[in-house]
């Protein structure tokens, strides 16, 4: 982007999960706000080499492994900012605040509750989420027993984000799966979405999935915020639409060839990549994937992998820290 101040961020995560955050001066832009650390790129600065810098220059550590993880554009009313987000999972030295600034080291879940600026909505977001989304395979009304063992074999193996979808059964059956299924994430600490159905989401204490079909019939948020929206896409219209609905995260897909939707020519990495390049919410990759392809789809700034038969069969939900 031009025109824009082009900042890069660190999300830096301790081997227990925990991110590092860093309150701003009172005199600065936003000041007084808790923030991830990082700064603006000087001219002509790779941004590796940037955040590698100011992550000298503010904590006194040097970066040994790093990855990209989101980008956002961001207007405020008197600057433009570019968030080129990336996440830190190994270190070196000893985090201190150089500046004299508070620093802190808090569990994902507890992010919400600090004030940040504006712009970093959505590196919140991604910081919480896992690198993994089990979207659940179709049952029937015989198979639900197995199906909810399976469930609570995959909840205790880490899968963390689950999606609820099951459209072959009946209403009754769909409402009874998912009273059992909440139940298992809040006993195993996962979060469940529901495919589709807000109402009995809100009942339940649930999140929704929102298929790409039914973006259109709504005019805003469907759940208030703590309570998770994602979204289906396939293009790039699709994935303007679900940040306009102020989703929480999407999934795009095709990636790669896939059995479920044959008559979709996939996208693949390069188009996954482009596609997502400044979209301002954390996207999973979906289509012919499994933990496998994590390496691969992250580098192309993917929040991870979403998957039925590549996460439900191997009953692998990779745990995450997050």
């Amino acid at each position: 982007m031009t025109g824009c101040v082009h900042v890069a961020v660190g999300v830096i995560r301790q081997p227990d999960g925990r991110v590092l955050v860093a309150r701003r001066a009172e005199h600065r832009h936003q000041g007084g706000r808790w923030e991830f650390p990082g700064g603006k790129l000087e001219p002509g600065e790779e941004v590796r080499a940037g955040l590698a810098r100011e992550l000298d220059e503010e904590l006194g550590i040097r970066p040994l492994e790093m990855r990209p993880l989101i980008r956002i554009p961001w207007h405020y009313p008197d600057q433009t900012v570019l968030l080129d987000t990336w996440e830190v999972r190994r270190f070196q030295g000893t985090p201190h605040g150089r500046e004299d600034q508070p620093l802190r080291w808090v569990d994902p879940r507890d992010l919400p509750r600090y004030r940040f600026p504006d712009a970093n909505g959505a590196i919140v977001a991604a910081a919480m989420l896992p690198e993994t989304y089990l979207v659940t395979p179709d049952t029937t009304a015989e198979q639900a027993s197995a199906f909810l063992d399976h469930l609570r074999q995959c909840m205790a193996a880490g899968a963390r984000l689950v999606q609820l979808r099951v459209p072959g059964v009946s209403e009754p059956v769909r409402r009874r799966l998912a009273t059992d299924a909440v139940a298992l994430a809040r006993e195993y600490g996962s979060r469940l979405l529901i495919n589709g159905d807000v109402a009995l989401a809100r009942q339940l204490g649930a999140g929704v999935h929102l298929p790409a079909a039914h973006l259109d019939d709504l005019g805003e948020r469907p759940l208030p915020a703590g309570h998770l929206v994602a979204a289906s896409c396939h293009d790039e219209r699709e994935l303007a639409r679900a940040v306009a609905l102020d989703v929480d995260f999407a999934v795009l897909g095709p990636v790669r060839p896939t059995p479920s939707h044959p008559e979709r020519a996939p996208l693949g990495d390069d188009g996954f990549r482009r596609l997502i390049a400044d979209v301002p919410v954390p996207v999973y990759a979906l289509g012919g994937l499994g933990p496998e392809d994590l390496p691969q789809l992250r580098e192309c700034r993917a929040q991870g992998v979403a998957a039925i038969r590549g996460l439900w069969q191997s009953r692998s939900a990779r745990p995450d820290p997050a």
